[in-house]
């Protein structure tokens, strides 16, 4: 009797809500264009910052935002910051000097303990 009330419907793959009712929220297009020219379109919420490159679904390639009139959108370079490498946030702590005579300590420390080692093992 139950494998007759449920004939012909497909469970799990279809929603019994209808959208009735529903409001959907405002939403904006932006288009994009990659280096290689083609376009295209992105929607974000109305209320989103939009970001100036997006990365295309279909080729993965950047694209860049373009205005109403199909203009690309300038890209601000001034919050760029140059990468710092260890060597120059150790020459910020210490001046070369002072590093040239920690290694000559640090040289001195280990010759010290490998001539140490030898005369241990030789003696052995």
């Amino acid at each position: 009797m139950a494998d007759r009330s449920l004939r012909g419907m497909r469970l799990g793959t279809q929603s019994l809500q209808s959208e009735e009712g529903v409001e959907f929220s405002p939403r904006v297009k932006s288009v994009y264009r990659a280096a290689d020219g083609t376009t295209f379109e992105v929607v974000f919420a109305a209320d989103a910052e939009i970001p100036p490159v997006w990365e295309s679904p279909k080729t993965g390639q950047e694209g860049v935002l373009l205005t109403s009139e199909g203009k690309p959108v300038e890209l601000e370079q001034a919050d760029v910051k140059a990468p710092r490498s260890h060597w120059d946030m150790l020459l910020e702590r210490r001046t070369r000097a002072e590093l040239e005579e920690l290694l000559q300590e640090r040289l001195d420390y280990l010759r010290a303990r490998r001539g140490q080692d030898k005369s241990d093992a030789i003696g052995a």
